[in-house]
């Protein structure tokens, strides 16, 4: 229910998360893919940078970036789908990782310890 819907000669295309980074002034588009990657992933995600290049960018913005992140990424279809100087469409491979259960709660305590710093911060403040 979070995939932004656009919609053009009665077809729906979903993308699975857009952001505006308001230091690049651009939009960011990225799509997750739970297999390896393929030339039709990299074609759909230059539909999406067009569409949003010629409907919704706004004065000011730089074009906007499609990342696609899937399970395995096959160079040769990155290199021969996109043109040679392509700029804003990437292609990564995301990595599945859980953190121990010992990291977990180091950082959890990193947290906790930065948050009583803050506070302690603010009341000498005030």
């Amino acid at each position: 229910a979070r995939q932004k819907r656009i919609t053009f000669d009665g077809r729906h295309f979903r993308i699975d998360l857009v952001f505006y980074n308001y230091i690049l002034k651009c939009f960011v588009l990225i799509d997750l893919k739970i297999g390896d990657l393929t030339h039709q992933d990299l074609g759909q995600m230059q539909m999406y940078v067009h569409y949003y290049e010629r409907e919704l960018m706004n004065e000011g913005d730089n074009p906007p970036i499609g990342i696609v992140l899937c399970a395995d990424k096959s160079e040769s279809i990155v290199k021969y789908t996109l043109p040679e100087n392509e700029t804003q469409i990437f292609a990564s491979k995301y990595k599945l990782y859980l953190p121990s259960e010992e990291e977990l709660s180091q950082e959890l305590q990193r947290e906790y310890r930065a948050l009583e710093y803050d506070k302690k911060i603010q009341i000498s403040f005030t």
